[in-house]
């Protein structure tokens, strides 16, 4: 999966991808890096007891969880780092799909906060963009829907 990821596109060959593995019970100390950004983003009546548990919790929904770090080369516009970082993803869970495997992209701010990005290795100019987090699927997964792709395309005359 990570060397799929690898040979993502990206503007220069700057690749600006950096994964962080969390599996086992280093999954834990992911969890309370969650929780502790969560406390220091919402304090006083927007803190949640219930939401700071949550944090804690959420790292045993899977078994594997990757941190989506983006360490920007400086030389092209961080838009592309950000979208070559985005192609890796896709690399990646494209095979993971072919091993069976299910994901889901997480963001929000516990997720992407500084401190869970100093927990991960990653400091500025670096940052985390996410966690693909990964698992067998309990059940079968649902059927893709989209809309007609033809009604996005313009062909010029």
């Amino acid at each position: 999966m990570l060397e799929a990821a690898h040979w993502a596109p990206s503007h220069g060959r700057t690749e600006p991808w950096r994964w962080v593995v969390f599996e086992g019970e280093a999954r834990r100390r992911l969890g309370e890096a969650f929780a502790e950004s969560y406390a220091r983003s919402f304090s006083g009546p927007d803190f949640r007891p219930e939401r700071y548990k949550a944090q804690l919790e959420r790292v045993w929904q899977a078994p594997v969880w990757i941190g989506l770090g983006l360490e920007p080369s400086g030389r092209f516009p961080e838009w592309e780092e950000v979208a070559a970082v985005a192609c890796a993803v896709q690399n990646a869970w494209l095979a993971a799909t072919a091993l069976g495997l299910a994901g889901f992209w997480t963001s929000g701010r516990p997720v992407v906060h500084e401190h869970t990005a100093r927990v991960c290795g990653l400091t500025p100019p670096a940052r985390l963009l996410g966690f693909l987090y990964l698992g067998y699927p309990a059940e079968p997964l649902p059927q893709g829907v989209r809309s007609d792709w033809r009604r996005k395309v313009v062909w010029n005359p």
